[in-house]
């Protein structure tokens, strides 16, 4: 590793490469949006179209992005602000496509967890990946931020999962090597895309989207093929893209064409969030 006044170069270069895969999320979001009520059973559609744009899955990976920087790694903090900042979030865009007890726990001035077992603690936690340290940190940061509202283990599971993928994808595991993971600790992995894309229907829960979500990933020979893997299944298109876009963000790197076209869709705050986490820990 080289030194220069104090600089870790290695590190800065794993941030300047980090920095757009963040938004994997994100994007899967954007481009899944006009899928998710009108589904399609191919690969061959337009990546981006004038009615995309960021759903409530975007939305609340935002929240936590906002809520990891405003913790400045004393994580005692990371629940509170968590709620703080989705509650914030969640009032600044308040037709982002919520699920009706999300919106209630939104709108609440005691929030409280409610057993959900719903996609949305997968499609907002990749966020953690890039701030922890290890796998144990990213578990217990994913626990966290998804137990304000998920405490049903499904919950807790799907976006652990999710997170961990995340988490070895950035850190250079092999594909091989996140598919054991998964496959032996979460979810079976014994089926394809091209297996249940024909039956596959509308579903908002983790166990139902989030092993199709990554499965769409593990499929995948680039970032754009893992999207539109996500989005071919039909479905909740969305979520099932941003958790997709997650994990395949972090593994190959959101290509820079596909970044400028997904900044387009975003607005001030949504940038100035994005850039706000990205020096915040990738450039300290």
């Amino acid at each position: 590793v080289m030194h220069v006044e104090g600089i870790d170069w290695k590190e800065v270069a794993f941030a300047k490469r980090s920095m757009s895969r963040v938004l994997g999320a994100v994007v899967g979001d954007i481009v899944g949006s006009v899928y998710e009520f009108n589904e399609i059973k191919t690969k061959d559609f337009p990546l981006f179209s004038e009615h995309c744009c960021p759903t409530d899955d975007s939305i609340m990976t935002f929240a936590v992005m906002s809520a990891l920087v405003e913790c400045n790694k004393d994580y005692r903090k990371l629940a509170a602000e968590t709620i703080k900042q989705m509650q914030r979030w969640g009032m600044r865009y308040p037709k982002a496509g919520y699920g009706s007890m999300f919106s209630d726990w939104l709108r609440t001035n005691d929030p409280q967890p409610y057993n959900s077992f719903g996609n949305g603690s997968a499609m907002r936690v990749s966020p953690v990946a890039y701030v922890a340290k290890s796998i144990e940190e990213v578990k217990e940061l994913s626990r966290i931020v998804t137990s304000v509202t998920h405490n049903h283990p499904e919950g807790i599971k799907g976006a652990e999962a999710t997170a961990v993928a995340t988490y070895m994808a950035l850190h250079g595991s092999k594909k091989e090597e996140i598919f054991t993971v998964i496959d032996n600790e979460y979810y079976p992995m014994n089926f394809t895309l091209d297996e249940i894309r024909a039956d596959y229907e509308f579903n908002e829960t983790c166990q139902e989207t989030v092993p199709q979500a990554l499965k769409a990933f593990f499929e995948a020979t680039d970032f754009e093929d893992a999207i539109r893997n996500a989005v071919s299944i039909g479905g909740d298109s969305d979520t099932i893209a941003a958790i997709t876009g997650a994990v395949a963000g972090a593994y190959y790197g959101v290509p820079y064409r596909i970044e400028q076209q997904a900044l387009k869709y975003m607005d001030g705050l949504q940038k100035k969030a994005y850039r706000l986490f990205c020096s915040s820990f990738m450039f300290k």
